[in-house]
């Protein structure tokens, strides 16, 4: 098993930056992506970044050019740097990680983007 831990969201205003940072209780076995869904009031969660062991990011559309996802695989640690926020993009953040035979979810980190 796998325990993550998310940290880093709030309450910001429209325009501003947020990191996200989740740390993960053990080195994941290769191969393995971490990365971020999002659930907002009302709708169903959705992926906005990944990242695999090989350094291959993949993006939702919709933050393209806004939002970096990077890891740090020396702390079994995973961020998003989110820039330029918007109030589309009000959410609870999810830290999910996947490995062979595992797919574990972090307990989710609110972020409030206001106008």
């Amino acid at each position: 098993q796998v325990q993550l831990v998310e940290s880093g969201g709030g309450l910001v205003q429209a325009g501003v930056s947020l990191r996200l940072s989740c740390a993960a209780s053990r080195r994941l076995i290769s191969p393995n992506t971490m990365g971020w869904y999002r659930q907002a009031p009302g709708k169903q969660r959705e992926l906005v970044a990944t990242i695999n062991n090989g350094g291959s990011r993949n993006y939702v559309d919709s933050v393209k050019g806004r939002f970096t996802i990077s890891r740090d695989s020396a702390k079994n640690t995973v961020y998003l740097q989110m820039n330029n926020l918007k109030p589309e993009d009000t959410a609870i953040y999810y830290c999910n990680a996947r490995e062979y035979g595992g797919n574990y979810w972090g307990q989710g980190t609110q972020v409030t983007v206001s106008s």
